[in-house]
């Protein structure tokens, strides 16, 4: 393992492991955070269209309509 640290460490490559896996970080946590963001969208749609029903059938119960 130390000879392996020792050929990164020696050519320089070290860096560029390191900016991998800082980008693959990111790239992990950017996606993880449309994915959030997209199920908060769903969740949000779906309270609406729930809240549309809702109004509807009050609106259906004030008017007397069954």
């Amino acid at each position: 393992m130390d000879e392996l640290i020792t050929i990164f460490n020696t050519r320089g490559d070290l860096a560029h492991v390191a900016l991998l896996l800082w980008a693959l970080s990111a790239t992990a946590l950017a996606w993880f955070s449309l994915r959030e963001l997209a199920a908060a969208s769903r969740r949000f749609d779906d309270f609406v269209r729930e809240l549309a029903r809702f109004n509807e059938l009050f609106r259906k119960q004030q008017s007397g309509g069954d």
